[in-house]
């Protein structure tokens, strides 16, 4: 076959070839199906804007340290490329420096991992001062221990994916300049860390419920957002459509308001550099008050997606937050795959798009907020811990007996304990200047 040559200007578009790599540790992990994870590539290249024009799958016991799929299957590669045209070459695992320089000067083409087009992804889809700072010092710590790996990359013309957010002219400088730079960054991130834990503090003074929306990268949690609090937030069938958190307020049917936070999306093998960076965003998570786990009930790789959210999730210490699993999209799935859906405690099964549906999210978001029924004895002058009742709960029933109000109301633990709090306080400071010991608090 006669090989074609391609010449690269600047307004070529990425044409590539999708490598994978299939090593015996990679078979051993329980998460990890190579189909599946060359297929989500795929799609990783496509958002990233890239013509995918083959793929290439390589079986080895371990990879190659200067060529990572070996020399023989680096000359299969080279040909590969030669005769699709192709100007890049995108690896499904994680690449050193040395491989990447490697393969660069032997394939003369642009070589990408996985790692490097998640990274590139969301350097396009960040928008706020918060989301660019935290995709460049992902960006930058991953590449700094790679920068002699990445010369004909930076100097390549066309720009396209590997090159995006910090730019050229930032990574061709020395290492020296560069960890100024991420140690810039990170001061700026500590600040963005500074105000968020604020603004949640602020939240938790007022006693507002917060639920966090997570899930595997288009699962549909945007659109459940959208649909539930009628907000303007981005919604496309593409991965990582989504990239800073989104917070909206949620009327619920008694008409309490919640607060409902739309996080990132999660993948398989999602960078360590990005969890770090982007570990700010994630705590929304861990300080909910609720998990709305979001599933893809459509995807044939339900199952792995699952366990790659519940091991982010262990990662950020928020495993054993109380969480509801949302089996999403039931509308896409024939009837009897629908009636196998379930999961480990509390679960839903909905389309984002029946009104049924959203009726039936906001009654069990109002069933965690408002808890169980109690009962409170609350002396009658302390005006202050009445008021939090009937702020924080749903009073029943009220009445007076002696010198104290009682008190029938829905309340939730959380809030329960924050009552029982100033009940004790101020029945320690009764004690403290004199007054007989008494029942200050009565709950069933």
């Amino acid at each position: 076959m006669k090989r074609a040559t391609h010449e690269v200007t600047p307004d070529a578009q990425e044409r590539a070839v999708l490598v994978s790599l299939v090593t015996q540790q990679l078979k051993r992990e329980e998460y990890y199906d190579p189909e599946y994870s060359l297929a989500e590539l795929i799609r990783l290249a496509e958002t990233a804007g890239v013509e995918v024009l083959d793929t290439l799958t390589q079986s080895k016991e371990y990879a190659d340290s200067k060529w990572f799929i070996g020399k023989g299957k680096a000359e299969e590669l080279k040909q590969r490329l030669e005769e699709t045209g192709a100007n890049t070459a995108i690896f499904d695992q994680e690449l050193s420096g040395a491989q990447v320089r490697n393969l660069e000067m032997y394939l003369d083409v642009k070589i990408i991992d996985r790692t490097q087009l998640i990274l590139d992804i969301f350097a396009g889809r960040a928008k706020t001062r918060e989301g660019i700072i935290q995709v460049e010092l992902a960006q930058l710590s991953y590449l700094l221990p790679r920068l002699s790996g990445h010369g004909k990359n930076l100097s390549r013309l066309g720009g396209g994916i590997g090159t995006r957010g910090p730019g050229e002219s930032k990574l061709e400088t020395d290492r020296r300049h560069i960890r100024n730079r991420i140690d810039e960054l990170k001061r700026q991130l500590s600040e963005v860390v500074r105000h968020r834990s604020l603004h949640r503090e602020r939240r938790k003074k007022t006693g507002v419920f917060q639920v966090a929306l997570v899930g595997y990268t288009n699962a549909g949690k945007s659109t459940l957002l959208k649909q539930l609090t009628q907000a303007d937030v981005f919604v496309e069938n593409q991965l990582f459509a989504t990239l800073d958190p989104t917070s909206r307020t949620l009327k619920l049917p008694a008409g309490k308001e919640i607060v409902v936070t739309d996080t990132v999306g999660f993948i398989q093998n999602l960078p360590h550099d990005l969890v770090a960076a982007f570990r700010a965003t994630l705590e929304e998570a861990n300080e909910a008050d609720l998990i709305l786990h979001v599933v893809d009930s459509s995807s044939e790789m339900m199952s792995i997606q699952m366990k790659v959210v519940d091991q982010v999730l262990e990662e950020l210490g928020a495993h054993g937050k109380d969480r509801v699993t949302i089996f999403n999209k039931i509308d896409l799935c024939p009837p009897e795959q629908t009636d196998m859906l379930t999961a480990e405690g509390e679960y839903l099964r909905v389309s984002a798009y029946r009104e049924e549906d959203l009726v039936r999210i906001k009654e069990l978001l109002e069933s965690k907020l408002m808890g169980d029924n109690r009962t409170f004895r609350i002396p009658a002058e302390k005006g202050d811990v009445i008021s939090l009742v009937y702020r924080v709960g749903e009073v029943l029933e009220n009445g007076v007996e002696g010198g104290d109000m009682l008190f029938k109301v829905r309340v939730n633990n959380k809030e329960f304990d924050k009552i029982g709090y100033m009940l004790a306080a101020y029945e320690s400071a009764r004690q403290a200047s004199g007054h007989a010991e008494g029942e200050t608090t009565d709950h069933v």
